[in-house]
């Protein structure tokens, strides 16, 4: 169908984008570097840092990983952060959330250099956004962003709608749309009569984490829609939005799987490389 957004597509272009650049940046000895820290035992975290070590290898980007066991204590943790931050070959340090429960995850996200947070969670970080200022974007909105530009969409005056409130995805892409002068309504689990906020979006984005939560009947005909979620239901991995119903309603929508999840792990990369042209 048309109205389905070819994701794999425009991750493919932009990778060969990306490989350029860093072919550029090796023949000026400078080697784009990631360190990725594991500190918990989640399957999707696992699955999620085999991605970002394959597409690694495959930009010619290096990885360094540091796979943890529960025995690691939050001052481990900060040893190893406050050594990547004086290690002028890494890049870019990204800690696989969640981290185990016993361990503090704020400060050892706030510890991270604002200048290798690639995953663009830190307060500095997060404080340039808001404010405009050109910094390092977490990689979910990112990628959503790259997703709607490849529609050639002229953001200025339209109705976006962000169901979820997460510093992962909610706020940074309601800051992201309105830096683009889009009209920006945050809903969240708060939020009551949702369909009367849905119904007039333009461009509706969900990431609440609830399997088909978006019906039909709550979107706007002609719309765009991101679809966040990833939900495993019974084996299968579903959206938030029920996507079969509401496909022939909407001008554009991303799949799930093959979707958002796919710039994700780009946008990282990308994220990579910029702090790596810095070193120049």
């Amino acid at each position: 169908m048309q109205n389905i957004i070819d994701v794999k597509s425009i991750v493919n272009e932009s990778k060969e984008k990306l490989k350029i650049e860093i072919d550029k940046l090796k023949k000026e000895n400078i080697h784009p570097k990631l360190a990725v820290i594991l500190a918990n035992n989640d399957s999707a975290s696992q699955i999620y840092v085999n991605k970002k070590r394959k597409m690694c290898e495959e930009l010619g980007i290096i990885d360094e990983e540091y796979i943890l066991d529960e025995s690691v204590t939050t001052e481990k943790m900060l040893e190893i952060i406050n050594k990547l931050n004086k290690d002028k070959s890494v890049d870019g340090i990204l800690v696989q959330l969640p981290v185990f429960s016993h361990l503090d995850e704020k400060l050892i996200l706030n510890t991270i250099s604002p200048q290798k947070d690639v995953d663009g969670f830190h307060p500095e970080n997060l404080g340039r956004l808001l404010i405009g200022e050109d910094t390092i974007v977490s990689c979910t909105p990112k990628g959503i962003m790259k997703i709607i530009d490849s529609l050639g969409e002229d953001l200025t005056g339209k109705n976006a709608v962000v169901i979820g409130r997460s510093r992962i995805v909610g706020k940074p892409i309601a800051c992201l749309l309105l830096n683009r002068n889009a009209t920006v309504t945050i809903c969240h689990s708060k939020t009551k009569n949702l369909e009367n906020y849905t119904k007039n979006a333009d461009i509706l984005i969900v990431a609440v984490g609830k399997a088909s939560l978006v019906k039909k009947e709550m979107i706007k005909d002609g719309a765009i829609v991101i679809d966040v979620g990833i939900n495993r239901i019974d084996g299968k991995i579903k959206g938030d939005v029920d996507t079969l119903n509401v496909v022939d309603k909407v001008k554009y929508i991303t799949p799930v799987p093959g979707g958002v999840g796919l710039t994700t792990v780009l946008s990282l990369m990308e994220n990579v490389v910029e702090v790596a042209k810095r070193r120049k």
